[in-house]
């Protein structure tokens, strides 16, 4: 995989921009948002999308479309547990 750190920081800025555009924020543990971030690359190098490290991607590219970071599933995630599945955004 080739991943850089400008690539992550470039990936962790885009998901502070998206999470206070939307009313939460990033997970406050660095090593956690980082740690997802080598995730989400490492999966659009192997799949071509950035689907949520914490989810299983089944093949159905129709069904995985809904996993593709941000999910389908955070936002009510957040509203009911003050975070995502995979804590990245939190309240």
């Amino acid at each position: 995989m080739s991943e850089d750190k400008e690539e992550i920081e470039g990936l962790v800025k885009e998901a502070e921009r998206y999470a206070r555009e939307n009313g939460f924020r990033l997970n406050p543990d660095e090593k956690v948002v980082k740690g997802l971030v080598r995730g989400l690359l490492h999966n659009e190098s192997v799949y071509g999308e950035r689907y949520c490290p914490c989810r299983r991607v089944t093949g159905d590219k129709e069904e995985d479309k809904k996993i593709i970071c941000p999910c389908v599933y955070h936002k009510s995630e957040i509203e009911e547990q003050g975070y995502c599945h995979c804590r990245l955004f939190v309240k």
